[in-house]
Order: C-alpha cells, then sequence, then structure tokens
C-alpha cells in the first residue's frame, strides 16, 4: 500500500445556509486505505463527503485529491478526475433498468466504460441476472450493489460511501464488504465511508476517524478497529 496521500483535507468547513455544521475537518487517507468516519448522527459525517464530492461548498479549508486542490471544483469534473459516490439511500433511478443505470456511470468512465461493466458484472452477479429488470422493483441489498457498480463503472481511484448497510439485510451486508475488499485489491480503489453499524465498520473498515460535532475527535488506528469495544464507545461519544 503507499503513503502517499490520495485525499488531504484541512481546516474544511461548510454548512447549510446560516448553520454552520463542519469546524475545521482534518483528514488525511493514503492510497488504498479503506477508511470509516463514525459517530452519531447529524454529526457532520454525510456533510463531509457531500463536500468531498462537490455537492456542498466550502466556505473555508481545502481539499485536495491526488495532490491537486479540488476544493471549487463541480462534482462532475470530481466525478470526472476519478471520485466515485454511492449517496445514503443508493439513489438508483428507479424506471430506468439496471443496465441503463450502470450506462449512466459509463458516461463517466469513457473508454474504460465498458471495461468496467464486465467487472461489475463479476463482483456482483446478482446484477447480471436482473440487467433487464427496473432498479426501482429491486430489493435494497440488490440497489446497493447497483449504487455501487455505478460508482465503479465510471472507473474511480476514490469511493466515497454513504452507510452501506442501511436497509441492507446482513449476509448482503458481508458480501458488499468482501467485495470492496476485493476491489480494493484488485484495482487499487481507496475507500471512505460513513457507517454507524459496528459489524459493518469492523468487517470494512481497517481504521477510523471519529466525528463530533463537525470535528474530528479521534482517530483509531489499526490496531484497535478490531476491538469491538473501543468502535463501541467511540460511536457513543
Amino acid at each position: 500500500m503507499s503513503t502517499e496521500p490520495v485525499l488531504k483535507i484541512t481546516g474544511l468547513r461548510a454548512g447549510y445556509g446560516q448553520t454552520p455544521i463542519l469546524q475545521g475537518i482534518e483528514l488525511d487517507i493514503r492510497s488504498g486505505e479503506i477508511v470509516s468516519l463514525i459517530g452519531r448522527n447529524g454529526v457532520g459525517k454525510t456533510t463531509i463527503l457531500r463536500c468531498l464530492m462537490g455537492q456542498l461548498p466550502a466556505s473555508a479549508g481545502s481539499v485536495q485529491f491526488k495532490g491537486r486542490d479540488i476544493t471549487r471544483l463541480a462534482p462532475d469534473a470530481r466525478a470526472r478526475l476519478g471520485i466515485g459516490y454511492v449517496p445514503q439511500g443508493r439513489e438508483v433511478f428507479p424506471r430506468l433498468t439496471v443496465e441503463e443505470n450502470l450506462y449512466v456511470g459509463r458516461l463517466i468512465g469513457g473508454p474504460q466504460g465498458r471495461k468496467h461493466a464486465d467487472l461489475v458484472y463479476r463482483y456482483f452477479p446478482r446484477l447480471q441476472e436482473r440487467r433487464r429488470q427496473a432498479a426501482g422493483t429491486m430489493s435494497g441489498g440488490e440497489q446497493q450493489q447497483l449504487a455501487i457498480g455505478r460508482a465503479l463503472i465510471g472507473n474511480p481511484s476514490l469511493i466515497l460511501l454513504d452507510e452501506p448497510s442501511e436497509g441492507v439485510q446482513p449476509s448482503i451486508v458481508q458480501m458488499i464488504c468482501e467485495t470492496l475488499r476485493a476491489i480494493r485489491d484488485e484495482l487499487g480503489s481507496t475507500v471512505l465511508f460513513v457507517e454507524q453499524n459496528l459489524d459493518t465498520i469492523m468487517a470494512l473498515g481497517e481504521r477510523a476517524y471519529v466525528i463530533e460535532k463537525g470535528r474530528v475527535v479521534r482517530h483509531i488506528g489499526a490496531g484497535e478497529i478490531s476491538d469491538s469495544e473501543v468502535v463501541r464507545r467511540s460511536l457513543l461519544i
């Protein structure tokens, strides 16, 4: 694994209207890591991902991706640089088929999109079985696989996931965690994910940042992330 920071966040501040949410976030994610953002509801975890994707403008601070300042870039420009986003609730296009949803990702992935379509079906064979089915008629677990596949087909080097276990049965969550690790190992992708489920954090995360009131209040390193009591206490901060 490279020690090169693929993502460096310095003093990031953002909010909604006159309400400040992020209060100077500092994160440093190295290439090939799988890192989680944990903490209670409403502390700013989703807001961090939205800022990283450019859906919410930063009011101060900076975001560097592969050494390039992307703080003011639009979401589509960030996607083309190699950032994939799986939002909370998945947000697949319900009336489009699996194939059509994946085609949206191919518009970002360019020439590599077709190659990654084959990879998506290999990682998620259920999607190939359902490729002509409308996404809105699929289960929560199948939609989550589709949302990850749609991001993956855009050929990202950084994948942002918001609550990947939400509304998904535990056996499918376990499969998704194993698949994300396989994607990292095969493609070298970096993964940053928001999660509150203890089992998912421990199954997928290699280290974690604990968020409270828009700030990083603790770092859980590789030697601690396997300690369920450490993670459980951090979720209650």
